[in-house]
């Protein structure tokens, strides 16, 4: 996918973010996250935004932390977020395409389009949160959109040793996009998972369901579409598939 196509999504998502933030209120708590209220969802992800551009806006080939989460609150909360989305948006678009830059996903090349990509379905995730903490019915994901996050998850993120979704013996668990021709192989054993974009190989279990359901549900925002075989393997995801 093109960087330009990650920033135009990563815009809509981080204005629909805040104005549902807006909405809920900074008291209002965010469902699929069971210790944070509106404000935390904000001071959160207005941080990372900080983040990810100082990667970028100083060409930093190595990691470091992040900010402290400011002392702000309601209105004046909502403004710096939307103050933090905009900052990164303008570092992302004014970048040359070919700065060099710290990526933590294996395989990742760095530079802008990787942050325009990890930071578009950061706030895409997040924005289904405050959306959700708001109520009514949150915006769907498109489906591409969703088959890439999938394959950013499964084959960026849990291909990191932090990954905790381990098996004592060999497993092998299938996720399959039921509206997008996308199918993914995920071998389990005691090291971290590797992932294929396949549907080699027989499996013991298969979570299926429109793309977009799939995103938000490996994510651990909605239950699984639906699953087949050893169900175990399901719930295995959910319980240690939390990114730390």
């Amino acid at each position: 996918m093109e960087s330009a196509w990650y920033l135009g999504t990563l815009e809509r998502e981080g204005r629909s973010l805040a104005d549902a933030a807006e909405q809920a209120g900074p008291d209002a708590p965010v469902p699929a996250c069971p210790d944070w209220r509106v404000r935390d969802l904000l001071r959160h992800t207005g941080v990372v935004h900080r983040w990810a551009a100082g990667f970028v806006a100083d060409a930093c080939p190595t990691p470091r932390p992040m900010e402290e989460h400011p002392d702000l609150d309601g209105a004046e909360l909502v403004a710096w977020y939307r103050a933090c989305h905009r900052a990164l948006l303008d570092t992302l678009r004014e970048a040359e395409p070919d700065v060099e830059c710290w990526a933590f996903l294996p395989g990742a090349v760095s530079g802008p389009g990787f942050w325009a990509r990890r930071q578009a379905h950061e706030t895409a995730v997040h924005r289904y949160d405050a959306e959700a903490a708001r109520g009514g019915e949150p915006t769907p994901v498109d489906t591409d959109f969703a088959v890439d996050g999938v394959d950013e998850l499964l084959r960026g993120f849990h291909a990191r040793r932090r990954s905790r979704v381990r098996t004592p013996e060999p497993r092998v668990l299938r996720v399959r996009a039921t509206d997008a021709d996308a199918v993914w192989t995920v071998r389990l054993s005691q090291e971290p998972p590797v992932t294929t974009r396949d549907a080699a190989g027989d499996a013991e279990c298969e979570v299926s369901g429109p793309a977009a359901e799939l995103y938000l549900s490996l994510w651990n925002r909605l239950p699984v579409p639906e699953v087949t075989g050893d169900a175990a393997l399901a719930a295995l995801w959910r319980e240690t598939s939390a990114i730390v």
